[in-house]
């Protein structure tokens, strides 16, 4: 007997740790993730934030915490998971989402910019995935990992000079690769995402320079990401509908991916 599809998207009694959960992209990932069930935890680094969108999610009826934290900060990584534990129980999905970007000519990127970002971006998502599988999903033999990569860790930019974010964003997908490779076995999906231009915090000032209608033209659906145009890709790769997709890189980007090798 095949199971019936809504039945495949349920996140029912399972546990969700977003990270960088307390505003757009974070935060309509976590919306999903508990509008089907699951109970989330937030982490970011400011807690009035985090308690806002907490606060948020709950009026909705979704079993939302929060803990704030430097997700740059090894130590501060396994605080959270050691606290999604006790106050939720193993974790069965994380969302590696915290993330920063540096704009500026690779021949003046400064080292210390290089290292913050290449620290949030790929040591994070790395550090969090082991964290999670050591306490939570090899034991079980079970969970499902999704890392927040980039269009641009797919190609290069002639419009856009961020060194550090595209080389970040690359490696965060050959991270997944791997991971997926050595966990596939114990029945851990490991994914990542690879969204165009959302509006958010991060892109505030690509999309002043471009402008958002520049930025439309260049995508097939002529439009840029909106609120909630990560949920369906998201709760795919972190639910049973997903089971057998691993090591993959759905880019959510209205197309733009398609039809440039760059920007």
């Amino acid at each position: 007997m095949s199971t019936p599809v809504m039945k495949l998207f349920d996140l029912t009694g399972q546990v969700a740790l977003v990270t960088g959960g307390s505003r757009g992209l974070g935060l309509q990932m976590a919306e999903a993730l508990g509008q089907a069930g699951a109970k989330v935890m937030l982490t970011a680094r400011k807690a009035a934030e985090l308690e806002e969108a907490a606060a948020e999610l709950q009026a909705q009826g979704i079993d939302a915490r929060w803990v704030a934290a430097d997700s740059s900060n090894p130590a501060e990584i396994q605080r959270v998971v050691d606290e999604t534990l006790q106050r939720l129980g193993p974790v069965d999905v994380l969302i590696n989402n915290a993330g920063a970007t540096w704009g500026a000519p690779a021949e003046d990127h400064p080292l210390e910019a290089w290292d913050k970002v290449m620290n949030l971006n790929v040591r994070s998502l790395f550090l969090y995935a082991q964290a999670v599988a050591r306490s939570s999903m090899l034991p079980r033999r079970q969970g499902r990992i999704v890392n927040v990569a980039s269009i641009a860790g797919l190609a290069g930019s002639t419009e856009v000079k961020f060194v550090a974010y595209a080389s970040s964003k690359a490696a965060a997908i050959n991270l997944t690769r791997q991971l997926a490779a050595e966990w596939g076995p114990s029945n851990i999906n490991v994914n990542a995402l690879a969204p165009g231009f959302f509006p958010s915090k991060m892109t505030r000032g690509t999309l002043q320079a471009l402008g958002e209608e520049a930025l439309a033209a260049t995508a097939p659906l002529r439009r840029i990401g909106g609120d909630d145009d990560l949920k369906g890709a998201v709760l795919l790769l972190s639910s049973a509908a997903g089971r057998h997709i691993t090591g993959q890189v759905l880019a959510v980007d209205g197309g733009v991916s398609a039809v440039h090798s760059g920007g």
